[in-house]
């Protein structure tokens, strides 16, 4: 190993205890109480860093209340083969607890996850249709069996979604990466 990649991998372990501290300290949070109320349709817009020394880009998702039914939706990537609970390859439902963030570490390696946050929420009728076409969505959305990192991705699906409901005033943040794929 030569000196150069020495220093970068150094460099590498830094950034990454670094961004565990930083991105992980409040994670007790996550429960973000009195959010859902069980007599309303409520969509939920989240997004969390994702995995990298940098943590530049953001993996997004939603949590949907179906007036007490309450779900997760979004894209992943199946590193180990576990079932999406849809007919779609990528799109999964209660891949993940509803508010956890993305692991740090790649893979799933790890019980250390990246802060969540909460983009914004629609309710009412209007979160209702969104729910009715999130519920749809595999089999409909064009890249169902289709994933890659820089698109189509999580940030792709969920733009997708927005673009079908743009009354909701929903928005996806500028490191949401694959959003503006076609």
């Amino acid at each position: 190993m030569t000196k150069k990649t020495k220093v970068i991998f150094i460099i590498i372990a830094i950034l990454m205890i670094v961004g565990v501290y930083f991105l992980t300290r409040n994670l007790n949070q996550k429960d973000y109480p009195g959010l859902i109320d069980n007599d309303k349709y409520q969509v939920f817009l989240f997004e969390s860093p994702i995995f990298s020394p940098l943590i530049f880009a953001g993996h997004s998702w939603f949590v949907l209340n179906n007036k007490g039914e309450i779900s997760r939706w979004e894209i992943g990537y199946n590193y180990f083969n576990a079932p999406s609970k849809t007919d779609c390859e990528y799109i999964f439902k209660n891949w993940k607890p509803l508010f956890q963030g993305i692991g740090f570490f790649p893979f799933g390696i790890g019980k250390v996850f990246n802060k969540s946050e909460l983009l914004g929420k629609i309710e009412g009728n209007e979160a209702k249709k969104m729910i009715d076409f999130i519920y749809n969505s595999p089999n409909t959305y064009s890249y169902c069996n289709k994933y890659r990192l820089w698109g189509p991705n999580s940030n792709t699906y969920i733009q997708w979604v927005l673009n079908n409901f743009p009354e909701s005033g929903l928005k996806l943040p500028h490191n949401a990466y694959g959003k503006d794929y076609k």
